[in-house]
């Protein structure tokens, strides 16, 4: 095993048992992400909703089937875990607002271990940026622009790095109002994920 390898499977197990914010969470924790030294495709999403929170499985709720559609992806290559890392800003399930919605990601999960988990996944071909929490931490264009603004401007960073809304049920009127993202990205997204995942 590599130091890299070793230095992954280290940090996935002390993240595993994380427990950092489990008084700020209302059904305790349980993270979920999944790692891999030979991982080619990154997804950095928000965090688990109760389905996902329930099964440990990542994105296996309705946003997932639409994310899933968007790469082209079957769920047998979405959950490949030697070639898809899944690392949420959150890695447990936050809570709901008063709106009815989800929390934010917990803002201590990303600098406690993104580091340690995606800096040795040295095969990352393509970085998925779902959501206005990891486009705000990890595009530094991001800051000051508003979600539409940072997802239209997606061929600056492509094709390494695709900014995306989250795929809830929720910004499907966003979708209706920006025919471009299906017309004109999504085909650009499905050629980077299908050149990743070769």
């Amino acid at each position: 095993m590599t130091a890299d390898a070793a230095g992954l499977a280290a940090a996935a197990a002390e993240a595993r048992r994380c427990t950092h914010c489990a008084e700020h969470l209302p059904l305790g924790p349980r993270p979920v992400f999944r790692v891999s030294p030979t991982a080619r495709l990154l997804i950095i999403g928000q965090a688990p909703g109760t389905r996902v929170h329930e099964s440990g499985i990542p994105w296996n709720d309705a946003s997932g089937e639409r994310l899933r559609d968007w790469l082209d992806l079957d769920d047998a290559r979405f959950y490949d875990g030697a070639r898809v890392a899944i690392v949420p800003m959150g890695f447990c399930y936050p809570g709901t607002d008063a709106r009815g919605g989800d929390r934010p990601p917990r803002k201590e999960c990303a600098p406690l271990w993104h580091e340690r988990l995606i800096g040795p996944m040295r095969e990352i071909r393509l970085t998925l940026l779902v959501g206005s929490y990891a486009q705000g931490r990890y595009l530094s264009a991001a800051r000051g622009r508003s979600l539409t603004e940072r997802v239209a401007d997606w061929r600056r960073h492509a094709p390494d790095r695709f900014p995306l809304p989250h795929p809830s049920w929720r910004n499907t009127a966003w979708m209706k109002r920006n025919p471009w993202f299906e017309a004109e990205l999504v085909p650009a997204l499905r050629a980077a994920v299908a050149s990743a995942m070769a």
